[in-house]
């Protein structure tokens, strides 16, 4: 046996765990310069989903521009929480589309998974909502007079569509051949905990009738929170997440914490079966980008500060030139007009 046959083999099994990868469908995002997808000619077209997803995606097309956006927010939520820290979420056009971090069993992956799941749950309501859907419309079944004395009415956010199809499409990998390998029980668990973030969120909003804006009559509605909030939770439980371990309890498979003496994750945790690297140098082979080039804060003791961002290897400072609006001024009617002003800041960068 060549060692060239080894290699070629060793990059087959590479791109069949990667084509494997359950997350690969947020490729989905790279195609928002695309028009939309209408036609069921289109889902076979598609990167990254897997035969049981193309499947979903022609008995549901009108619903697939709504799994895209909520695979665009999954992204830019996931880069606006870790913005300050050395994994930051950054993509590759290449599947899957965070790279090899998330093919391991971290809690960054566990972040994906859940931030994903959540964002096509509420891209998917929102379209519900907002009449954009036929399959699905506004929340009719929440009617009548609350206990507080306030009248249910309005177009409540149908979050039960939301998840059911966040359910079908995120999931159908793990569920579609009964794995019940530590890895496949770790995805589910994080898919599920990313759509309980929204629907232990919801909120009710109201609206006042009555002379002169009383409230004399009182309708609301149920609906989710801001997608910002969804992401915060997340990364709390990020902060958090539990390190599992698989079990057998009696015929059932099931994660436990590694450690027996931490309590017992619930439904709205995170978990993760690996360490996660430290992020700091270039490594191909683990999909780390390094922290080389990343900009720091030179007073800050944080995590973005310029001694933890670069690992202890020191940072370049330069001085650049900003410009900012300034002295603005409202003008009657009705705009405001601003000056620039230019100044001059360091901008520190790890080596």
């Amino acid at each position: 046996m060549t060692s060239e046959y080894l290699l070629r083999s060793l990059l087959m099994l590479i791109l069949a765990l990667f084509s494997a990868n359950a997350s690969n469908w947020l490729y989905l995002a790279k195609l928002s310069s695309v028009g939309s997808i209408s036609e069921e000619e289109t889902c076979e077209k598609l990167k990254g989903l897997i035969q049981r997803q193309v499947q979903i995606c022609k008995r549901n097309v009108e619903v697939m521009d709504s799994v895209r956006r909520g695979a665009q927010l999954a992204i830019d939520e996931c880069q606006y929480q870790f913005r300050n820290r050395r994994w930051n979420c950054s993509t590759l056009d290449t599947l899957p589309v965070f790279g090899k971090v998330v093919t391991q069993g971290t809690r960054e992956a566990a972040f994906v998974y859940a931030i994903s799941s959540a964002g096509v749950a509420f891209a998917v309501t929102r379209a519900c909502s907002s009449g954009e859907l036929e399959k699905c419309g506004c929340d009719r079944t929440v009617h009548g007079v609350s206990p507080e004395g306030f009248q249910w009415s309005g177009c409540s956010d149908n979050i039960a569509y939301g998840v059911a199809f966040s359910q079908s499409f995120v999931d159908v990998r793990e569920r579609s051949k009964g794995s019940s390998s530590s890895r496949a029980l770790m995805n589910l668990h994080n898919n599920e905990a990313g759509r309980k973030a929204i629907l232990n969120n919801m909120r009710v909003e109201c609206k006042c009738h009555g002379v002169s804006g009383s409230c004399e009559v009182k309708t609301c509605w149920k609906a989710m929170p801001p997608f910002r909030k969804v992401g915060n939770v997340l990364k709390e439980k990020f902060d958090g997440a539990t390190e599992v371990e698989q079990r057998k309890i009696g015929t059932t498979k099931v994660l436990v914490p590694k450690n027996s003496q931490f309590k017992p994750h619930t439904d709205e945790d995170l978990v993760y079966l690996d360490s996660s690297p430290d992020f700091c140098d270039h490594d191909l082979k683990n999909g780390v980008l390094g922290t080389a080039g990343r900009h720091c804060n030179k007073t800050s003791k944080a995590i973005d500060g310029c001694e933890l961002m670069c690992c202890g290897r020191g940072f370049h400072t330069e001085e650049v030139e900003v410009v900012d609006r300034c002295s603005c001024k409202f003008h009657w009617c009705c705009y405001v007009k601003c000056k620039q002003c230019r100044k001059q800041v360091e901008l520190h960068t790890c080596r």
